[in-house]
């Protein structure tokens, strides 16, 4: 262990000297500022990348064989991997997160797929998920999310962290943060077609699934709060920075592991092929009971949601939108308002091309500034879901700069 500590205790070193620079603090004030909806200018964030893609040198290769350590050096790695080639507007706190030890028991099913075709490698390109809620009794499979937190691990884990890194760096103890897209979970169960046929032809019956996994949902929110495991720490939600005046201040500045201190995300990807009465019939009111019990919530992903904003306003503590590339950015800036931040995100298929158009990207970006401007509308831009760069890393840093260049020209 004497080899693994001491690979950990460099790469704390490195990131310590990072975290402390007084841009930190730069940064932290600009996304408070968005946050509170007074935006300075819009804010970059790259993630979700093709990891397999980037580690041309090796900067990701993991050598601690621990799997709990190799976890805390793997995201160790990946944070100094970001800040040095697209650093953009990322935040690293000063502290290294310890992930307590807690495990769920989801809803009581798992996913039960069909393989239809695999590549030369024999990895998996295209599967079909059964259908497991096909009559009314199947709805009883789902049961009530429950957590377990080993108190004994997790205080293990984090008097180890503070062995490890003592003198370097602060350690903090970190639990979980909810994904509130009920309709991911369900399609994984159910399969996308079926959902849409049983939204058509049993509507009553998609409704008692909704009711039956928003109140597994709430209760594992509940449970939560108990054990005191909701992620009150993590300065990201669903790629997005949150720091804020009432729930983030600073970094670490949290107000305690409860639901009402803390963000969650929710999202209906699938309604993007559905009209917006489905979503206010079978979205809206399932997402809203969920959401009354946190502080904030980030809503939307790869969801079409320009023409359903007046709906997702409604949702309890909806702070940020996702204006995903399925939205008409026009239509959303206009509807969106000076109050709710407009979470854009821009196409990742500019940069998996055979050869990339430069040009157009810097102008995609400008338009999405400039529609901002024209509103009055907060800002942030996300560059994630980033499926291929065609093995080039270098294209992600090309287009940090261009987009960086874009929102402080």
């Amino acid at each position: 262990m004497l080899k693994e500590k001491a690979i950990l205790q460099e790469l704390g070193k490195s990131y310590m000297e990072i975290a402390m620079l007084p841009l930190q603090q730069e940064k932290i004030q600009l996304w408070k500022a968005l946050n509170r909806s007074k935006m300075q200018r819009p804010m970059v964030v790259i993630d979700q990348l093709p990891l397999h893609e980037l580690n041309n040198e090796g900067e990701l290769n993991c050598l601690v064989e621990d799997p709990y350590w190799r976890e805390v050096e793997y995201s160790l790695r990946l944070a100094l991997y970001k800040w040095k080639h697209f650093p953009v507007d990322m935040v690293i706190d000063p502290f290294i997160t310890i992930p307590k030890v807690i495990s769920s028991t989801g809803y009581g099913i798992s996913a039960v797929e069909e393989t239809l075709k695999t590549d030369s490698k024999n990895s998996v390109i295209s599967h079909k998920y059964k259908n497991q809620f096909e009559i009314f009794e199947d709805i009883d499979k789902l049961k009530d999310m429950t957590f377990t937190h080993d108190t004994s691990a997790s205080t293990l884990y984090l008097e180890q962290g503070n062995e490890i890194f003592n003198g370097i760096a602060p350690v903090k103890a970190v639990g979980i943060q909810f994904h509130l897209g009920l309709w991911d979970h369900l399609s994984t169960a159910m399969g996308v077609e079926n959902i849409y046929f049983d939204l058509i032809d049993r509507p009553e019956f998609i409704h008692a699934i909704m009711e039956r996994i928003t109140a597994a949902t709430i209760a594992g929110i509940m449970q939560a709060n108990e054990l005191a495991i909701h992620n009150d720490v993590s300065n990201t939600c669903h790629c997005s920075y949150i720091y804020t005046d009432d729930l983030l201040p600073n970094s670490g500045q949290s107000l305690g592991a409860t639901a009402n201190n803390c963000w969650a995300f929710g999202m209906a990807q699938l309604f993007s092929s559905v009209s917006p009465e489905i979503t206010k019939e079978f979205e809206i009111p399932y997402i809203s009971k969920m959401a009354e019990y946190f502080g904030a919530i980030y809503y939307g992903c790869c969801d079409r949601l320009d023409d359903r904003l007046d709906l997702v306003k409604n949702i309890p503590n909806v702070r940020k939108v996702s204006c995903s590339p399925w939205s008409k950015r026009e239509a959303f800036a206009e509807k969106i308002g000076n109050k709710l931040i407009m979470s854009n995100k821009p196409s990742p298929a500019f940069i998996a091309t055979d050869s990339v158009d430069w040009d157009s990207i810097k102008a995609d970006l400008q338009h999405t500034v400039d529609l901002a401007k024209a509103n009055n509308v907060n800002l942030e831009i996300i560059l994630k879901d980033i499926s291929t760069v065609k093995y080039n890393p270098g294209r992600i840093t090309k287009w940090a700069e261009i987009a960086m260049e874009v929102v402080q020209g």
